[in-house]
């Protein structure tokens, strides 16, 4: 039998669930969320690109990514789409595209990363294996642990002083197969240094600190098919083409509090962006859409 003081001394050495950061929320059934009435959908203008699959408002324009030949990323005009600026991207299929306020972030779906690219050239700058598709580190993780067993680790000998230093290696594309069964980062979007996306595959929503590659908080989606991401204030909208809905996160509590649903006849939902008092969003056959958020 465990004693008083032995269960007590146990727990006071286990964090508590409060102390870890923000893990998966319930699932929240779509009907049970409160319909939020907005403008009616416009379609603003035909994408420059066949497929559009992002979008993230700035402001020097409205960028778009496509998953057509060469997966260009297009800075637009928002008042007719006029091209400001293109290039092509070293991604697989992509499917989200943000801005750090350097650089633009991508979701590459079908090579499983989120790939950092140069916003003038497009050039690579660094490549993560996307959470939910790959294993991943959560904040308040331990270290990964050796077994006692295993024979010592030899450390690499030293350089000497003279020696030229070596080149940092550039960052290498993952290399599985596309397969649609498992898809990868769609969505992304940034806000306060940290960088937020979705996984098809996983149903679900990361916050991730860049820096490190360290999952702080995982949010779950209420349908098969998450897409985009866009920040109004605080609150998190995040898209569900299948269900063909909008949904509103308050991160504060990290719950669904409102939903926008599309009419039946409505482009279908990929990218979505938000400016002002205007959600974007496009439909991969060629059209960029948009939508007042309140009627």
């Amino acid at each position: 039998m465990v004693s008083r003081r032995s269960f007590l001394g146990f727990a006071a050495a286990v964090p508590l669930a409060s102390q870890r950061p923000s893990a998966a929320n319930e699932a929240q059934t779509p009907d049970a969320v409160p319909v939020r009435r907005a403008g009616k959908v416009a379609i603003a203008f035909k994408s420059p690109t066949p497929r559009p699959n992002g979008l993230q408002a700035t402001a020097e324009g409205l960028w778009i990514i496509d998953q057509g030949p060469g997966c260009r990323a297009t800075l637009v005009r928002y008042e007719d789409g006029a091209v400001l600026r293109q290039f092509e991207t070293d991604t697989v299929l992509p499917s989200g595209i943000t801005f750090d306020g350097e650089a633009l972030w991508i979701g590459s779906t079908f090579s499983y990363e989120n790939v950092r690219v140069d916003a003038k050239t497009g050039a690579v700058l660094d490549r993560k294996p996307t959470p939910g598709c790959t294993t991943y580190t959560m904040a308040g993780d331990p270290p990964a642990r050796r077994s006692p067993l295993a024979p010592p680790v030899t450390p690499p000998a030293p350089r000497a002083a003279d020696a030229p230093a070596s080149p940092p290696p550039q960052p290498a594309r993952l290399t599985q197969g596309r397969n649609i069964r498992f898809q990868g980062a769609h969505g992304q979007e940034w806000r306060n240094g940290r960088l937020w996306t979705t996984a098809t595959c996983a149903r679900s929503i990361y916050e991730i600190d860049p820096a490190t590659w360290t999952v702080h908080r995982v949010l779950q989606t209420p349908g098969p098919r998450p897409h985009g991401l866009a920040f109004e204030g605080r609150y998190l909208w995040h898209n569900d083409g299948d269900l063909h809905t909008f949904f509103k996160y308050d991160l504060d509590t990290n719950r669904i509090v409102e939903r926008v649903q599309l009419a039946g006849g409505d482009p279908l939902s990929h990218g979505l962006t938000i400016q002002g008092e205007t959600l974007w969003y496009c439909d991969d056959v060629g059209v960029v859409c948009r939508m007042a958020l309140k009627a």
